[in-house]
């Protein structure tokens, strides 16, 4: 009796684990397609990109495409990295209404052209050593993006027009790397810096929760 008791509880934890793979791997599917979505519905429904730090979507931006200057300088297939192109349009987009929002729309379209060109430039002719290092970079550029988010929500007491789909999906998306991190590598660095990114996730998550029933013209009015 004990020997097939044992025999159970171990038959399950591979399908526990095979499980919690698909689970990680579906929130990160959905943060990589539609994370950024919401986000760039409500500035237009609203209106208004009030709340959202600039330099933070700024490196947000830097931090998605990375991976795709790496697949364009490897020439590795669009299939494998299409959907990220979809997330940089969106990311670009937010940072260009953020700027058309804010008055500057020339501006706007002047980055969106530089950035594009950038892009082309740095993914067709960037040596194979330059677009490791940007490579690398990525993480630590959308930590500071995250940084600088829950940074200006403290200091405006609100949260403005963040989307708190976008933030969920985020931080569902982070808690799914982080699992996948410690099944590859175990405890290393990365995987540290995958688990401070899910706790900034976090931090923002809780901050769109607890400001909700702040707005920028209350705040304004004390």
């Amino acid at each position: 009796m004990h020997l097939t008791t044992v025999w159970s509880a171990t038959a399950k934890v591979p399908c526990l684990r095979f499980v919690l793979n698909r689970s990680a791997g579906f929130w990160m599917l959905l943060d990589t397609f539609l994370a950024q979505l919401p986000q760039l519905l409500k500035i237009l429904w609203r209106g208004s990109a009030d709340g959202l730090s600039l330099p933070s979507v700024l490196l947000q931006l830097y931090a998605f495409s990375c991976p795709v200057l790496y697949a364009m300088a490897n020439s590795v297939p669009l299939f494998a990295w299409a959907e990220r192109l979809f997330t940089l349009a969106q990311t670009a987009a937010i940072v260009f209404l953020i700027l058309r929002y804010r008055g500057d729309t020339l501006r706007g379209m002047l980055f969106l052209l530089a950035y594009s060109g950038v892009m082309f430039l740095l993914g067709s002719y960037a040596a194979a050593a330059v677009v490791s290092v940007i490579q690398a970079s990525s993480l630590a550029a959308l930590i500071g993006s995250k940084v600088l988010q829950a940074g200006t929500n403290y200091c405006n007491g609100h949260t403005g027009q963040l989307s708190t789909l976008s933030v969920l999906l985020t931080w569902a998306g982070s808690l799914g790397v982080v699992f996948v991190s410690l099944q590859e590598a175990g405890s290393s660095w990365a995987t540290l810096s995958q688990l401070l990114s899910a706790c900034l996730s976090c931090v923002i998550l809780a901050q769109v929760l607890c400001y909700r029933s702040s707005t920028p013209s209350e705040k304004k009015s004390e």
